[in-house]
This record gives structure tokens, C-alpha cells and sequence, in this order.
């Protein structure tokens, strides 16, 4: 069996940046993974690349050739891919053995993940060809400023599980770069009272059933949590991994290898 994450995020949210110190802690800890670029408006990497979608396609080329905008081009090339997984997918994967590890660095369009089919049909192709997939939702911790923009990070993260149907591990990145922690310790445990009174006083009266509907949501069934990731910390970066390697259980069916040696013998 192969293991797979799909880091998957909106713009900016620090997926590549992710994606490379993955990268490095592993190299560090002397074991191996395998990092896909399956942005085809990616230009410039700080891992080694193993497969790159651009050898297929390449956004330029398709809003050169086809007069799309980035958005709508972004979705041709996603398309494209869809229709190549058969073909050059397959022969890539090829490359791979059975217990390799692969880390899927994925683009920033939000719709690609909560409504369009590419990517539920791209995860299907991997689990026919025996991956174990886990979702890596990364959202901008700084994004986090108050309840409004927290209940709205909650609905994207849950729009893509539904749609994508993976177990997900949601991370707030970019914890170094926020000043006070304090401030989002309400939303990393967050307590629904405090949650559905915050929401109330920032919204209408009119909007106080759809407020308590969504705390409900969030808070009663447990469908969305974060972990908070700091890349300037290797136990931080370990500690994900962990999560992420429970989701997908990788290491559970490896061999015990015990060293061989020869008894000693009686004197």
C-alpha cells in the first residue's frame, strides 16, 4: 500500500511552504517522501520535485493558447489532468513502490476542492491504485481574527471534506508569524457559548437561528478542528506528521526487522 497527502488550502495559505519543510524534517529524520507539484502555475520550488503536472500542462500555455483568464484557466488544466489520469497519472505512479510516500502540493482555487469533481475523481484514481489518502487543509492562522472569519474557515474546511470524503487533518498555519497566541486559543478549543455570542453581537437579529445552527455544527459534532503548525519548531512539525501518518496508517503494517546474528556458542 502507498501513502498519500493531498495538501489542499485556499491562496496563500502556506501549502508549498508546507510542503518544504515536510520535506526537510523527513530528510532530517532520514526518512523518505516523494513531493508532486500539481500546481500548473507553479514557477519556483524549494523541494525536489518528483512529478510536476507542468509536463503535462502548464497554465500559461493554456491562457496563451485558449484566451482564458487564470481562474478559468486554472480549472482547464485541473480538467485536463482529470482526463489524463489513465495515461500519465498512471505511468507516473509507475515509478513508485508499493510503501512509498507522496505529498500532492496542490493549487490555491477554493472551487477545486468544494464543488468541482476533479479532485474526488483524482482520489479515487489513487485509492484503485492502492494509496491510503488523507486530506492536509492548511488555513492562514492570521485569518483567524475573530469569530465571523473562524465560522468561515469552518464552512470551507467542511465543504471540502464533504465533497473530497477523506479523513482530513485541518492545520492553522503560519503560527510564527502571529504576535499574540492568546488570541486563538478561543478557536482552537473553542467554548459555543462564547462562540454563538461573539456571532450574535457582529450579526442581525434576523440571523440568530442560522448563528446557533452553525456553532451547533462546529462545536456539538466535532466536524472541524485545527492544529496549529510552527514551522520554527520541529516538534510542531512532528506532532502533524503524527496525525496525519495515524489518518492514513502508515508504519502500521511494516515488518518487524530484527538483526540477524549468530548465537553464541557454550564454552
Amino acid at each position: 500500500m502507498g501513502y498519500a497527502q493531498l495538501v489542499i488550502g485556499p491562496a496563500g495559505s502556506g501549502k508549498s511552504t508546507y510542503c518544504s519543510s515536510l520535506y526537510e524534517h523527513c530528510v532530517a529524520s532520514r526518512r523518505t517522501i516523494h513531493v508532486v507539484n500539481l500546481d500548473p502555475a507553479a514557477e519556483n520550488f524549494d523541494y525536489p520535485v518528483a512529478m510536476d503536472i507542468r509536463e503535462l500542462i502548464s497554465l500559461d500555455d493554456v491562457m496563451e493558447e485558449l484566451g482564458l483568464g487564470p481562474n478559468g484557466g486554472l480549472v482547464y488544466c485541473m480538467e485536463h489532468l482529470e482526463d489524463n489520469l489513465d495515461d500519465w497519472l498512471t505511468e507516473e505512479l509507475d515509478n513508485y513502490l508499493d510503501d512509498d510516500y507522496l505529498v500532492f502540493d496542490c493549487p490555491g482555487q477554493i472551487e477545486l476542492y468544494s464543488h468541482v469533481p476533479v479532485f474526488k475523481n483524482f482520489i479515487e484514481h489513487l485509492k484503485r491504485k492502492n494509496f491510503s489518502v488523507c486530506a492536509v487543509y492548511l488555513l492562514d492562522s492570521q485569518f483567524m481574527t475573530d469569530v465571523t472569519k473562524f465560522i468561515s474557515g469552518c464552512m470551507a474546511c467542511l465543504s471540502a471534506m464533504v465533497q473530497l470524503e477523506l479523513p482530513h487533518v485541518n492545520i492553522l498555519s503560519k503560527m510564527d508569524l502571529v504576535t499574540n497566541k492568546k488570541d486563538l486559543d478561543d478557536f482552537l478549543d473553542p467554548e459555543p457559548t462564547f462562540l454563538l455570542s461573539e456571532l450574535n453581537q457582529r450579526m442581525g437579529p434576523q440571523y440568530a437561528k442560522l448563528n446557533k445552527a452553525l456553532i451547533e455544527l462546529v462545536s456539538n459534532y466535532s466536524m472541524v478542528s485545527f492544529i496549529p503548525l510552527d514551522l520554527r519548531k520541529e516538534k510542531s512539525i512532528q506532532y502533524v506528521l503524527g496525525q496525519i501518518d495515524n489518518c492514513i496508517q502508515y508504519g502500521e503494517d511494516a515488518d518487524v526487522k530484527v538483526k540477524d546474528f549468530d548465537p553464541e556458542e557454550d564454552e
